[in-house]
């Protein structure tokens, strides 16, 4: 007996599934995802943790991708844990509502991490995200994970 090549198997079940990029409820109304995944909790569906995990470090990479081509200086003048802080904010925000913190980001970029810290704080940003703009505002401000 022959085995089933995955690359076929894959091929044959992208067609008859479908190959959808964004969540959405099958022809019996249950969420799915992909190529045919099922994601809705009250069927027993989810994400395994690999899936999330490699979801994750595809964000990641992205947004310091973007992050390093739009601000050079963060990648060539912050530490790893100063650059993690304006990661985890492109992140939440996306790439141009990190660039829209034009007054943190300058302070940032002059070494004035308090400063920086202090506007973080004041950001509508911060009454939205609460906790994590807290932990986030510390670690710009003290260079230590949070």
């Amino acid at each position: 007996m022959t085995p089933v090549t995955s690359e076929k198997l894959r091929a044959q079940l992208s067609r008859d599934e479908g190959r959808i990029p964004h969540a959405y409820q099958d022809s019996l109304g249950y969420w799915t995802i992909g190529v045919g995944h099922l994601i809705d909790k009250t069927r027993g569906g989810r994400l395994p943790d690999e899936i999330i995990d490699a979801l994750l470090d595809y964000d990641i990479r992205k947004h310091t991708q973007e992050l390093f081509a739009r601000l050079p200086w963060v990648e060539k003048e912050l530490d790893p844990v100063r650059q993690a802080v304006l990661i985890n904010m492109a992140f939440n925000l996306g790439i141009n509502g990190l660039l829209g913190f034009a007054n943190t980001l300058g302070k940032v970029k002059a070494g004035d991490y308090e400063g920086a810290a202090a506007n973080m704080l004041m950001s509508k940003w911060a009454t939205q995200v609460g906790p994590r703009a807290k932990r986030l505002s510390e670690q710009m401000r003290t260079g230590v994970w949070q």
